[in-house]
């Protein structure tokens, strides 16, 4: 009988110490020790499509601190740009060898999920290779991945559950959120956070225009023009229209904001910061620009738009990622594609059923059980902070805390509005990038 007790007991032991397969043990680069346990892995969508994830524990409590889900946008750039550039606990060295540490990162007090999605983003894939799809489909494919996340992973399925990203995230976000909210899957479902995201496509673009005259790039003749010819000689957010059926001459003189914004050298995700001189071929800078301007009148006849260089570099991420190592240490399949910061046959074959969020948010936070945030760092002119001012305001919910200061070592570090349950936060100095770190801050 003791004999028998002691191979149980050892089988018991054996279960407990036994290891995740996705765990992460070893990382190329990593010469510093880490507090939180962090896993790499895939994660099953529809119909063959295999998301890959990366996940990292609190570093706090990790079984009562909160799951957070991260997308980045694009459409089709990868949620590793967020891991290892933005609120990630690692980061990549300029030399796209070694890591150091984010003082930071959101996994202080949170678990993170970071997932790579649509399938042919980074290192996600489907196996038969096709990669065109639609906001619809990558909202039904991230859900099927998150009931596949806690099939993996059940003992976090108690823990409170957050949806977070930028930019582009602005469609993914809330499209998953509705899902989430109102599926068959039982997801401790408790909120949302979308920073500089792409809300509602009107209201950026003519945005756009306001936020490039108040920060000193259009002089007085054009901005005349503009208020004659777009606002009815009055310019504000009510009387002005920038895109759509405009007259000849209003397409005219929003042509010339085309040209300044996009051909001017300017840092399109932070105005006051420097261009990165990098010959990025999938840059992301190059794909949220095209997002940007997509409702803008094209410049002026002959004008071709600007490629060169690149504000955002990201070769350092696709050195590191793509060392044999890393790939091993992460569990990527050998036929699975190199990684890149975005995938071109994702944004090319990527169809856009959604122009604004407006009932999707106005469902999530109707439904009493969901708090939202919309947060802006206040120098980005790619998802500008004007236009998802102006989303939240016309939302039509009550006001429940007039626009106010909010402070960070007893300095103002942004400017925040209340309605109900929803948030608009601006973050000061903050990019379309940096602000997710500030943020964590």
């Amino acid at each position: 009988m003791f004999h028998i007790f002691c191979i149980i007991l050892c089988c018991v032991f054996s279960a407990l110490s036994a290891s995740h397969p996705d765990e992460v043990k070893e990382l190329p680069g990593l010469n510093f020790p880490l507090n939180y346990k962090h896993y790499s892995g895939y994660l099953n969508a529809t119909e063959g499509r295999h998301l890959h994830y990366w996940f990292v524990e609190s570093q706090r409590s990790p079984s009562t601190d909160p799951v957070v889900l991260w997308l980045n946008g694009g459409p089709g750039c990868s949620s590793l740009e967020g891991f290892l550039g933005e609120l990630g606990p690692l980061h990549v060295s300029a030399d796209g060898k070694s890591l150091y540490n984010n003082t930071y990162s959101w996994n202080r007090v949170a678990n993170v999920l970071f997932l790579e999605a649509p399938a042919g983003v980074g290192f996600s894939y489907a196996d038969n290779k096709k990669y065109s799809t639609d906001d619809d489909s990558v909202s039904y494919d991230n859900y099927v991945a998150l009931q596949h996340f806690f099939e993996k992973f059940p003992e976090f399925k108690k823990n409170d559950f957050y949806i977070t990203g930028e930019s582009y995230g602005g469609i993914y976000i809330p499209t998953l959120s509705v899902r989430v909210l109102t599926g068959p899957a039982n997801i401790n479902f408790k909120g949302f956070a979308i920073g500089n995201g792409f809300l509602d496509g009107t209201n950026l673009t003519n945005a756009i225009v306001f936020f490039a005259y108040f920060h000193g790039l259009i002089g007085p003749q054009l901005w005349k023009s503009l208020a004659q010819n777009c606002c009815g000689g009055h310019a504000s957010q009510e009387t002005c229209n920038f895109v759509g059926d405009i007259s000849k001459e209003c397409q005219m003189a929003v042509s010339e904001v085309t040209y300044i914004v996009d051909g001017s050298g300017l840092n399109v995700y932070n105005l006051y910061s420097d261009c990165a001189q990098s010959q990025d071929i999938n840059s992301r800078y190059l794909v949220d620009k095209r997002n940007m301007l997509r409702y803008l009148p094209k410049p002026v006849k002959g004008y071709k738009f600007s490629e060169d260089p690149p504000c955002v570099d990201s070769s350092n991420l696709r050195k590191y990622l793509n060392q044999p190592a890393v790939r091993q240490a992460l569990h990527i399949p050998s036929h699975v594609q190199d990684w890149d910061i975005c995938s071109l046959d994702v944004e090319i074959g990527y169809k856009r059923i959604y122009n604004t969020m407006r009932p999707q948010i106005l469902q999530l936070i109707g439904s009493g059980k969901l708090r939202g945030l919309i947060y802006n760092g206040d120098v980005d002119m790619a998802c500008n902070f004007l236009g998802d001012e102006w989303f939240a305001y016309n939302l039509g919910l009550k006001v429940t805390k007039e626009f106010t200061p909010w402070k960070f070592n007893k300095q103002i570090a942004g400017f925040v509005k209340s309605y109900g349950r929803l948030t608009f936060l601006t973050i000061k100095g903050s990019g379309h990038m940096k602000k997710a770190i500030k943020a964590a801050s």
